[in-house]
């Protein structure tokens, strides 16, 4: 059995769990109606999308001039600043300053890009103790799972799944509410914070002209996980860069309004270094990872560059038909929905993932909700066509397609065989559309031959 058809009979039994779309679909459902709120906000809202596009497009053509510029800054502020061309480098240099800090227990807030390049997997390996700080990371953690959504991890299951998986791992009681649920992990959590040697967070926004690190949450977890512990790691893409803290008043609003709804996000921190020999309070030594990762061979595609202008808001997941049908994990990679369709291509090769550029109606709705105006769908068709201009395809799909395109480029083609012989094809493979669908019954004779009978 074919890579691409395992996916889509993989696809189609999730689509077909009613469960699981009916958890998915109401909390999305949850989310559009306080975006719809978060949106009112606004007086002009494609004005400050035109904005934001404009400024995110101006950064990824000018990458290192505005990167260079934040190192200095930020090695001024007193901050030690790593590039990693990958994820190996990226890991390798947490891991050799958790050893020179003798540290063994970490805590983390949430960063889709230490899932990324792995970082709790290498860890553990390597003999550490990651902790997720965010709820819904630790929820996904408990349960052996990956984050399930770019934005909110745990979207696919609903409260009656966490209680009976806290019941599991932590015999609390099975039909614990929400806020009981958040009552235990805070003190759970809090005893991590207070003991662990190294704090790992990733940033919504690095700040060029001063050396910061902009971070934007609702639990306060982050503030807590790079507070408390004495070292402080931050992993960045070097697309996060953003010229002016100037620049937040525009960003952290409409990260907020299209994320989840807010007019601001709860806790909004700019970290500008360790802590000062004034200060009490903070960790003593900062270090940033700013990770490449294929991310400067995007930057100089004529046309997917502009994929390096997202700031990771979720919107587009939440408003695809794709993704509310079939979830997060059918993906397979880290960044699900049309974004993450975009990209993983370039990040793990189109020959293993130029199926996912396939998962698209091309209905527009994510170009559309798009806060800094990316054309995904544009974009995904695009890779369509490097997919079949480099030959990814195999051999019987190539042969499938010629056929295809012959039946269906004139009527006569498809007419040269009666509604029998079309029944008996069409059952040739009988599990082409999974094992919840199959074709209609075709009739003995196609209605033009009916109409030349008239």
């Amino acid at each position: 059995m074919s890579k691409l058809k395992k996916i889509f009979l993989e696809d189609s039994k999730i689509a077909s769990d009613l469960k699981h779309r009916e958890t998915l679909n109401f909390n999305i459902s949850r989310y559009d109606e306080s975006v719809k709120k978060g949106k009112l906000r606004y007086g002009n809202m494609e004005l400050a999308k035109q904005r934001a596009s404009y400024l995110k497009e101006k950064v990824v053509a000018n990458l290192s001039y505005y990167l260079l510029e934040f190192e200095k800054n930020a090695i001024n502020n007193g901050i030690e600043v790593v590039w990693a061309r990958n994820g190996d480098e990226a890991v390798s240099e947490i891991i050799d300053v958790l050893n020179k800090n003798q540290a063994k227990l970490l805590v983390k807030s949430k960063s889709m890009i230490s899932e990324e390049i792995e970082l709790n997997e290498n860890l553990e390996k390597a003999g550490f103790e990651p902790v997720e700080t965010d709820l819904g990371e630790f929820i996904v953690q408990v349960a052996g799972e990956k984050p399930y959504h770019i934005l909110t991890p745990a979207m696919h299951k609903s409260k009656e799944d966490v209680a009976e998986l806290f019941n599991e791992k932590f015999n609390t009681p099975p039909n614990s509410t929400p806020e009981e649920i958040t009552l235990f992990v805070r003190k759970k959590l809090r005893k991590k914070f207070t003991s662990a040697e190294i704090g790992v967070s990733g940033a919504n926004f690095l700040v060029a002209d001063v050396g910061g690190v902009a971070l934007t949450e609702n639990e306060g977890n982050g503030f807590m996980s790079v507070s408390f512990p004495k070292v402080h790691i931050v992993i960045a893409g070097i697309e996060k860069v953003i010229p002016s803290i100037n620049n937040l008043q525009l960003m952290f609003p409409l990260l907020s309004a299209l994320g989840t709804g807010q007019q601001i996000t709860v806790y909004n921190s700019l970290l500008t270094g360790p802590k000062r020999k004034n200060e009490s309070n903070g960790p003593e030594k900062m270090v940033i990872v700013l990770l490449d990762n294929k991310r400067s061979e995007i930057a100089t595609e004529k046309k997917h560059f502009k994929a390096l202008k997202c700031i990771r808001c979720g919107a587009c997941l939440n408003t695809c038909p794709i993704y509310k049908n079939v979830g997060g994990y059918t993906y397979n990679t880290t960044y699900s929905g049309p974004i993450g369709s975009v990209i993983t291509p370039f990040f793990k090769g189109f020959e293993a993932y130029n199926h996912l550029s396939f998962a698209c109606t091309v209905c527009g709705a994510c170009t559309e909700v798009c806060p800094v105006k990316i054309p995904l769908h544009e974009l995904l068709l695009l890779n369509r066509k490097r997919s079949v201009e480099e030959n990814h395809s195999s051999f019987a799909w190539n042969v499938g397609m010629k056929g295809y395109e012959w039946a269906f480029k004139k009527r006569k083609n498809i007419d040269i065989v009666n509604g029998w012989v079309k029944n008996k094809l069409v059952k040739i493979n009988k599990d082409v559309l999974g094992k919840e669908k199959e074709f209609p019954v075709f009739a003995k004779n196609s209605f033009s031959k009916k109409w030349k009978l008239i």
